[in-house]
């Protein structure tokens, strides 16, 4: 008997909700208990002009947010393609600074190199000097240690002139559009 408890309750509560559709309209039009049940005549279904119209919103509603998926899609597409520019013109802007660092640090090296030699030459010079004899080659020596760190100052000094240069480019380009 407990068993037959739960059925039965399902049973009515199914049978209430058949009741309150066919107070509201809802369903087959058929008009006989029967077609409810699926006896009798074929069941004629008319649509609902309500449901047609809330159909017809969705529908409409559904395209819309196609359309509105569709151009965030490109808009995604177009800051893809901008940032991907951009990261390229990034990556070629550090390869090209690195290249001017790895060129300062070159000319730096020479200049200090240069210059060591330079106060060798200078040191062996004052040494021959205060000895009362200079040496001829002593000073060439001298005299070539200089020049080399004159050049490598130089050329250090043009390095950098470059990099100044090349940082002004693309603002002077910038500012002429």
């Amino acid at each position: 008997m407990s068993d037959l408890a739960p059925v039965e309750r399902r049973l009515s509560d199914a049978l209430e909700r058949i009741a309150r559709r066919l107070e509201k309209g809802v369903g087959p039009k058929s008009g006989g208990r029967g077609a409810v049940f699926g006896l009798g005549a074929r069941p004629d279904f008319e649509p609902d002009p309500e449901q047609v119209a809330t159909i017809a919103s969705l529908r409409e509603a559904l395209e819309k947010e196609r359309a509105a998926n569709a151009q965030l899609s490109e808009r995604v597409h177009q800051v893809k393609q901008r940032q991907e520019t951009t990261i390229a013109q990034l990556e070629r802007r550090l390869a090209r600074l690195t290249e001017q660092l790895d060129l300062q640090s070159l000319e730096m090296l020479r200049l200090k190199k240069a210059n060591a030699k330079l106060m060798g030459s200078n040191t062996a010079l004052r040494e021959a000097q205060i000895e009362g004899f200079p040496d001829a080659t002593l000073i060439n020596k001298s005299i070539s240690a200089e020049l080399e760190a004159l050049q490598a100052e130089r050329r250090a000094e043009m390095a950098e002139m470059e990099e100044i240069l090349a940082e002004l480019k693309p603002l002077l380009a910038a500012e002429a559009r």
